[in-house]
């Protein structure tokens, strides 16, 4: 039997996945790492360290798990955090840590200065995407005028996927959905990328090739054999960033479908019968040919949730500590008992794109408890995602919603989002994510699956639905919320400027 591998490479952790061709998973497995974050706004990875190494372990690890001989993995799919700035040798060799996706927010006057340069209205047109921190462009700037001794040395600038394409077969591909995040690199209705724009930033043999997520570019070679535990001559796909991954694993493909992914980040997924450019989100093309996509995502999610677990209870073990913030939360009534939390701890994507937005809890007295003010950071986890979803509405009204990622396994965070967006969300039998969507995606690439195929490896067993009790409640809140944000911008900017 013929079996398809599927790594993801995410924020804090790395999965795998090994499927074989009747649909069923036959091994998982998992591989934490750290983010680093040397100073404000910063978020880096070693890309050795955390994307290859969790890549060769997994593979070795699910290969040994599952018992079977590594000739019989007829493809290989690999999918990763991005759109992510990585400057690499020609051979290969990282030359610093990997500057993150939106989370790192270090680019910030590069981004005026290559509107102003560039023009953001011709930017925007061009690309289906406004400058702001999830640029890549912005970030090979701030490279340039802040290690320029790197720069120099610097042959190719990659993300994760494609480092880990690279390693495996030695080609440097990107896939169209990955390389529409690197703007303003990428040019939307040419589907290549724009040399002008490109020479006024960085060489332009500096970017890989461009590919369709499904298409087969390479094969195993015999050193990545050696390192994985794969059989050399094994089919690699392109593969791409882990949204997009995580969004075919539940399902998303037609127009209309829409993903919440509910991770370290929360980010945003809508299928689109036609090319739709907004300023408030992102456009790309997405995983196979004549499909596009609108995209969103906020900055903070499960990380933030982390963050409080470790800085503010002192509660050590994290499953336990986690039980135990869920009971205390539940013991709070919707709307944390008047506490409302803006949830901008590092900055915020999208609607508003201000990476100088800052976290703010507004309302406590010395009668409120810590499962208030978790609950009321779930509240505010879910009032940013309604921004979001209120905005997907107006360019397309969602056909189908689907929950995915770790956190649908946080039955708070989703039943607050299903209350507060007044949606409802159906949930897949597997959580696992984007590990089996890459796998999926290789499976498509080498004939086996076709995209309808997921409806049969992973059904829809559940629905997430509103509670209408709590409707009126969380519609005063929200207006709140968004108030909130727009009458501290000021105070927001004075404290980042001390």
């Amino acid at each position: 039997m013929r079996h398809l591998l599927g790594i993801d490479i995410g924020s804090y952790s790395s999965k795998g996945v090994l499927l074989d061709e009747a649909g069923t998973i036959r091994a998982t497995a998992q591989r934490k790492h750290d983010m680093r974050v040397p100073g404000p706004g910063l978020a880096e990875h070693d890309a050795l360290q955390d994307w290859w190494e969790g890549f060769r372990t997994l593979s070795q690890r699910l290969i040994v798990d599952s018992g079977i001989n590594p000739a019989a993995i007829a493809a290989v799919g690999c999918s990763g955090i991005g759109p992510c700035a990585l400057p690499v040798t020609e051979a290969g060799k990282p030359l610093r840590p990997a500057i993150l996706y939106g989370v790192d927010t270090r680019a910030e006057a590069e981004i005026e200065e290559l509107n102003a340069e560039l023009g953001a209205p011709a930017v925007l047109a061009r690309t289906g995407n406004p400058l702001t921190t999830q640029s890549v462009g912005p970030k090979v700037r701030w490279l340039a005028k802040h290690e320029p001794d790197t720069f120099r040395k610097t042959a190719r600038i990659v993300g994760c996927p494609t480092f880990i394409v690279h390693r495996l077969t030695g080609r440097w591909v990107v896939d169209h959905y990955g390389a529409s995040c690197y703007t303003p690199f990428y040019d939307l209705a040419a589907k290549d990328w724009h040399d002008e724009t490109i020479e006024r930033i960085c060489p332009v043999d500096w970017l890989p090739e461009i590919a369709w997520t499904t298409e087969i570019i390479g094969h195993v070679s015999s050193e990545a054999a050696r390192e994985t535990g794969l059989a050399a001559g094994t089919a690699v796909i392109a593969g791409t960033i882990d949204a997009a991954s995580e969004a075919i694993s539940v399902g998303v493909q037609k127009a209309g479908d829409l993903m919440i992914m509910y991770g370290t980040t929360a980010f945003f997924i809508q299928v689109n019968a036609d090319l739709v450019v907004d300023s408030r989100f992102w456009a790309a093309p997405f995983l196979f040919e004549n499909t596009w996509s609108v995209m969103g995502g906020l900055a903070t999610g499960g990380g933030l949730t982390q963050w409080f677990r470790k800085e503010m209870t002192g509660l050590c073990d994290e499953d336990s500590s986690f039980q135990t913030l869920m009971e205390e939360a539940l013991k709070s009534p919707p709307g944390a008992n008047g506490i409302l939390m803006l949830p901008y701890f590092s900055g915020e994507r999208t609607p508003i794109n201000d990476p100088q937005a800052k976290g703010l809890i507004c309302g406590l007295t010395l009668a409120h408890r810590r499962g208030d003010v978790y609950r009321a950071l779930i509240e505010g986890i879910g009032h940013a995602t309604r921004h979001n979803l209120d905005g997907f509405a107006e360019i397309q009204p969602a056909r189908s919603i689907y929950a995915a990622g770790g956190g649908v396994q946080n039955p708070l965070w989703t039943q607050c989002v299903s209350d507060i967006a007044d949606v409802r969300q159906n949930v897949r039998r597997q959580t696992v994510g984007a590990a089996l969507g890459s796998a999926f995606l290789a499976g498509i690439g080498c004939g086996i699956f076709v995209p309808e195929d997921i409806d049969r490896i992973n059904p829809i067993v559940s629905q997430i639905a509103p509670n209408e009790a709590n409707r009126n409640r969380y519609e005063v809140d929200h207006a709140a919320f968004k108030a909130l944000y727009v009458n501290n911008r000021g105070m927001m900017r004075r404290s980042t400027a001390s």
